[in-house]
């Protein structure tokens, strides 16, 4: 069934059809733009949202992310920031895909629409001109035979008259004959255009509207089915990035299973604690013996009580509670050195022989006041914070740590830039043609100087970690870097050139625990290509065929350091061997 044969009187009826099918895909193309505006503002309030919950950088809350639920909220935020970005991928995707899409095809629909009503029009005009053409072929035939009916009624009416003369008889014959054949004339071109007309208005009902009904027919069919596609876009278009989001919310309930309460009581306890030992008890004072000045002093001191951890917890009050409090007076200054008390039931001073209640009132109040003082100072006396000696020592021996961390890192990038140099150094005196040695003197005097200084920080912050019962356990690689860099350019100005007695001495007290310390863990294998001899210093010869550990990979320099079964370690040139570094 089609609209050309069904359809063929309801031109009007396919025509506001037509319109209202365009109307509706204007209509959805404006819903997706709407939902697509929807899609954009929730993910940009989802971005503002993880964005103002976000920690900023270098504030308490960064700080605070070592605990797991902490880095847990964290990452939900990031993960709430990545379901965002999907939110606009969706959007992007539907503006893309669907209403760009059928904006472009509505207005091709529209051209062909207008184009096929045009043509109807046309053929409708046609048919109407045809018409009236035959309307007056047909009123000019009805006209012209009454004429010729009157003109025979006269010319039979003048020859039946007695009184009417031959001429006259012949000329009313002559005027009806004529009018006939006009008639006849007019009878024939209304024949004529009336065949003309039919054949037209059969073109046109069986031939040129079915046509055009049926190419509309087909116009509308295609708008169905493009409007059907962009209905299953809509739903496609979020199904695509429904893994993701998936994912998203996968990594959401993997930050709240990794949430670990006992590891964040822990790492509490690492960040903060102090390293102090807990409160002796007090000693019992006795008055019925007599007060002597000693047991005053150690009162007033309190050498193992809890206020004596108030100077060296950065003058905080020794309380539970934030309720503030004002400092009382019985408390000692943190730079004074408590006085050893003597027995509470020794003999009694001499200097009490006379008063001792206003001797003991004039004792307190000279060793008050210059304790009060200093309490007053405290506030103004500069903190040595370069050495962290304002810290609990647990605290400092683990800031001290991590600064000759950060500091051997340092050491050992420059170490690494002045083996560069000096290799880039020698390629240049080989050949001149490469570049001007001289140009790198700079360069490498300055590395040199940065050397040197960073050499004198380690090991001021060694000494001060020794002095705070640290380990430092990054001597020992700091120091193996030193002898295995510097094997590679003796003679290059970056190379190392320390006395081996002072290092020695230095890392004397640390020999024992470097023994103990295992070897690094090989990160893959080497299989030799050739044989190398090896007689630089530093280097481990290989002969070809040998499978080596690889201990650090190349950085860049063209060697690669390995180590043999045996624990012989040094470095062999990256191209002579074939290196399979582990997963």
């Amino acid at each position: 069934m089609d609209w050309g044969t069904e359809l063929w009187d309801q031109c009007d009826i396919i025509d506001k059809h037509t319109q209202s099918g365009l109307d509706l895909v204007e209509k959805y193309v404006k819903f997706v733009k709407e939902r697509t505006e929807i899609e954009q503002n929730y993910a940009k309030q989802l971005r503002n949202l993880s964005k103002k919950y976000s920690p900023k950088r270098g504030s308490k809350e960064e700080q605070e992310c070592r605990f797991s639920n902490h880095q847990a909220f964290l990452d939900i935020l990031n993960e709430m920031n990545d379901y965002a970005g999907q939110r606009e991928l969706i959007a992007e995707n539907m503006m893309i895909n669907i209403c760009i899409e059928l904006t472009k095809y509505l207005q091709e629909l529209k051209q062909e629409r207008k184009m096929h009503l045009s043509e109807a029009k046309k053929a409708q005009q046609y048919l109407e001109g045809t018409y009236k053409q035959l309307d007056n072929s047909k009123k000019r035939f009805e006209r012209e035979w009454r004429e010729a009916e009157k003109a025979a009624q006269y010319a039979e009416k003048t020859d039946q008259d007695l009184n009417a003369t031959k001429a006259d008889v012949e000329k009313a014959k002559q005027q009806a004959h004529m009018r006939t054949h006009i008639a006849e004339e007019c009878k024939n071109d209304y024949a004529s255009q009336l065949q003309k007309y039919n054949k037209e208005q059969n073109q046109f009902y069986f031939t040129d509207m079915p046509l055009i009904f049926n190419r509309l027919q087909d116009m509308d069919e295609r708008r169905i089915k493009k409007l059907a596609q962009g209905y299953i876009l809509f739903a496609d278009t979020e199904r695509h990035v429904m893994p993701i989001i998936g994912k998203c919310l996968e990594g959401i309930t993997r930050a709240g299973t990794n949430v670990n309460e006992r590891n964040d009581s822990v790492v509490l306890i690492e960040q903060h604690k102090s390293g102090f030992e807990r409160p002796g008890d007090v000693e019992f004072e006795d008055y019925s013996q007599g007060i002597n000045r000693a047991s005053s002093d150690s009162s007033l001191s309190t050498p193992k009580g809890p206020l004596e951890l108030l100077g060296r917890n950065k003058n905080k009050t020794f309380r539970l509670f934030n309720k503030k409090s004002k400092l009382p007076s019985s408390s000692i200054s943190p730079f004074s050195t408590p006085p050893t008390p003597s027995p509470a039931n020794g003999p009694p001073s001499p200097k009490f022989g006379r008063d001792p209640l206003s001797y003991c009132l004039k004792e307190i109040n000279k060793t008050v006041k210059p304790r009060i003082s200093s309490f007053r100072t405290l506030k103004r006396t500069s903190v040595d914070s370069e050495g962290f000696t304002h810290l609990p020592p647990e605290q400092r021996r683990k800031r001290l740590q991590q600064k000759i961390d950060d500091i051997s890192k340092e050491l050992q990038k420059e170490m690494d830039q002045s083996e560069a140099l000096g290799k880039m150094k020698d390629v240049y005196e080989k050949n001149p043609q490469m570049g001007d040695p001289a140009s790198l003197a700079p360069q490498i005097t300055q590395t040199a100087q940065n050397m040197e200084r960073l050499r004198g920080e380690l090991n001021k912050y060694e000494s001060w970690l020794a002095e705070a019962g640290g380990r430092g356990d990054s001597i020992r690689y700091s120091t193996h870097s030193l002898n295995n860099n510097g094997a590679h350019n003796p003679n290059s100005p970056g190379a190392i050139s320390e006395d081996t007695d002072s290092s020695q001495a230095i890392y004397s007290e640390f020999d024992d625990e470097f023994e103990e310390e295992e070897l690094a863990a090989p990160i893959g294998q080497c299989t030799a290509l050739y044989s190398f001899p090896g007689s630089s210093e530093g280097t481990i010869s290989m002969q070809e065929g040998e499978v080596l550990s690889v201990v650090e990979e190349d950085k860049g320099d063209g060697w690669t350091r390995v180590r043999r079964n045996n624990g012989d370690e040094g470095y062999i040139p990256t191209s002579y061997a074939t290196i399979t570094l582990n997963k």
